[in-house]
């Protein structure tokens, strides 16, 4: 990293707070925590954060609300907003992602899965170095079977490959290194595509079909988040 970021964690359980707060600091990023939505927007008022960690479930005042407040004011427009719920249906992720969240994942969780959620969310405004992208760092264990080898560009199942076309494995490769992060269709035609694509967005949805079809018993991990787009569910 360029400099150490400051994360600042909004959490109102105190073990979770303490517990997020140590698993920041191992990667060298900087932790200012709050227990309350108010204590939160008072302490990106003194230091803006490069990264907030949000529960939704405050007391006081909602993490909806808190969000929309981070993304009102212009010091936290653009600061990349990881919400951390319990709240998992598919209504609460939608609503999260379209009050302005980036992120949304549910507890239980995966220190392991915020840790790697935080690294992409700073690689993106830059205060984060790329992983390297050798052949070994590349290969995707999905899990029941299922194995993704970028660095060869194929997909094997139970040791037999599966034939998938350049854009299917484009897209299967996105939404596998980010598993249970939901991609938006213009993000996913963005990867698969380029930014300068001259398709509609929901060209993915009949990519999805046939990925999905190919992918026979783990097609339905590819699963709809409706009103926003697609994510891999794990194995």
């Amino acid at each position: 990293m360029s400099r150490e970021p400051l994360a600042l964690v909004i959490e109102d359980h105190r073990d979770i707070r303490e517990l997020v707060a140590y698993h920041l600091r191992r990667e060298s990023v900087r932790v200012t925590a709050a227990a309350t939505g108010e204590e939160g927007l008072a302490a990106a008022g003194r230091e803006t954060p490069d990264l907030v960690i949000l529960d939704l479930m405050l007391p006081g005042m909602d993490g909806l609300s808190v969000c929309r407040k981070l993304r009102a004011a212009d010091a936290t427009r653009e600061t990349p907003i990881l919400v951390l719920t319990a709240k998992g249906e598919e209504a609460d992720v939608v609503t999260g992602l379209e009050t302005g969240a980036d992120d949304y994942i549910t507890k239980p969780f995966s220190p392991r899965v915020l840790m790697a959620r935080v690294r992409a969310a700073l690689r993106r405004i830059g205060l984060a170095e790329e992983e390297g992208p050798g052949p070994a760092d590349e290969e995707l264990d999905l899990g029941r079977g299922l194995l993704l080898r970028p660095g060869r560009h194929e997909v094997l199942l139970d040791g037999e490959r599966i034939d998938l076309t350049a854009t299917e494995f484009k897209l299967l490769h996105c939404l596998a290194r980010r598993m249970g992060l939901v991609f938006t269709r213009n993000q996913l035609l963005d990867v698969v595509h380029g930014k300068l694509h001259a398709v509609t967005d929901r060209a993915v949805d009949v990519q999805v079909v046939g990925l999905r079809r190919k992918l026979g018993a783990h097609g339905d991990r590819v699963e709809t988040v409706r009103g926003v787009g697609y994510r891999l569910t794990e194995g």
